[in-house]
């Protein structure tokens, strides 16, 4: 199976002109979250809009996998906490979404909200303690925010993962874990796109400007994973025990 992760692209159409225009030489395509911009001048219900239509035409040329960001939280739920409601019109076009299983060639994926409180936290728990129920390896997450104390939420002078993302790992093992969130981890020094808990890998393919979008192409085949940009290409092998540290690039 190849993978194209991306994520990140921020209503930036240009990125998702590239996204449509190679995803039929992949399996599965991920956008892992922050398909709008909230600083962008265009409404946001506009964006939502736009960035469904690309969604639609991106799932009728291969399996589309999409999870929110932050910037997708448009609205409060019942509980009082953001949500990206607007995704939902996705699923009612057969593009599975966040809280979504969806079994590839018997590779499982599990596609994680961008939770915003206590009430949307305890949903993606219960989701994955679910997922962890069904026979299946491998194991794939979709996952907008990197885990904490990683290389891949890394931003030059600390880390800002998610630490609730670094309990569930350890606690059920996924094969992979594919992530956003943090632009520019990949290009600082003691950051990167790939990091390794116990025997889960991590990708980051973080943010660059241009139509060509930072990205990440996994072959499970050939068991390797590869990190484009604009500052140049890297690689490693998923049957590598560890992560070797990566050269460092600067975008």
């Amino acid at each position: 199976m190849r993978i194209l992760l991306v994520s990140d692209l921020h209503y930036t159409l240009k990125q998702y002109d590239w996204v449509q225009s190679v995803a039929a030489d992949f399996d599965v395509v991920v956008i892992a979250g922050d398909h709008l911009d909230i600083a962008a001048v265009v409404d946001g219900d506009a964006q939502a809009l736009v960035i469904l239509k690309y969604l639609e035409r991106l799932h009728g040329k291969t399996r589309l996998l999409v999870s929110s960001g932050n910037h997708d939280l448009t609205r409060d739920d019942e509980h009082g906490e953001k949500t990206a409601r607007w995704l939902r019109k996705a699923r009612a076009a057969g593009i599975p979404i966040d809280g979504d299983l969806c079994d590839v060639d018997g590779t499982l994926f599990t596609i994680c909200t961008y939770w915003d409180g206590p009430v949307g936290r305890a949903a993606v728990g219960t989701l994955l303690a679910e997922a962890a129920t069904r026979p299946h390896r491998p194991w794939i997450w979709v996952y907008h925010a990197p885990p904490d104390q990683t290389r891949t939420s890394w931003i030059g002078k600390r880390f800002v993962g998610d630490e609730y993302l670094n309990g569930w790992i350890a606690q059920y093992r996924p094969d992979l874990v594919l992530c956003g969130h943090i632009h520019q981890s990949p290009f600082r020094k003691g950051g990167s796109w790939v990091d390794k808990i116990g025997d889960t890998w991590v990708f980051n393919a973080g943010r660059q400007i241009g139509p060509v979008p930072t990205h990440v192409v996994i072959d499970t085949a050939a068991r390797t994973a590869a990190w484009s940009s604009l500052a140049g290409e890297q690689q490693v092998g998923l049957d590598d025990a560890v992560v070797a540290p990566q050269p460092e690039l600067i975008l």
